[in-house]
């Protein structure tokens, strides 16, 4: 399986998605199709947590207070999805790998499994 979450409106998730070849992928847009909980399930078994999904760049991590709070593996879980500015972006399923966000590392890593444009 070859599946991309992202948010259409996202600048850098578009930066990121015409560097490479997007050809045989699927597409799910979080806002106007939000994550079920079985494909967040899917992701937690390739990444090792839910905490590695979560982003904390959302406006809302800021605003909630979350910083000042300890959350735990089910907190991040039920952010994600009951809100989908929580999931880090875009979420990149090739197969049993998994690359999750923009981070350089990352980035990289998944350049050398996808063809580049």
């Amino acid at each position: 399986m070859k599946k991309i979450y992202h948010l259409k409106t996202c600048d850098t998730c578009k930066r990121i998605l015409r560097s490479f070849s997007t050809e045989g992928f699927q597409f799910q847009d979080i806002k106007s199709n939000p994550v079920t909980p079985s494909q967040l399930e899917e992701m937690y078994s390739l990444s090792g947590s839910y905490e590695s999904l979560f982003s904390r760049r959302a406006k809302k991590y800021a605003s909630m207070g979350l910083k000042d709070q300890l959350l735990g593996e089910n907190d991040y879980k039920q952010f994600i999805l009951n809100d989908y500015t929580f999931l880090k972006r875009p979420v990149i399923i090739i197969g049993k790998s998994i690359f999750i966000g923009s981070d350089k590392k990352n980035l990289e890593s998944l350049k050398d499994r996808v063809a580049p444009v």
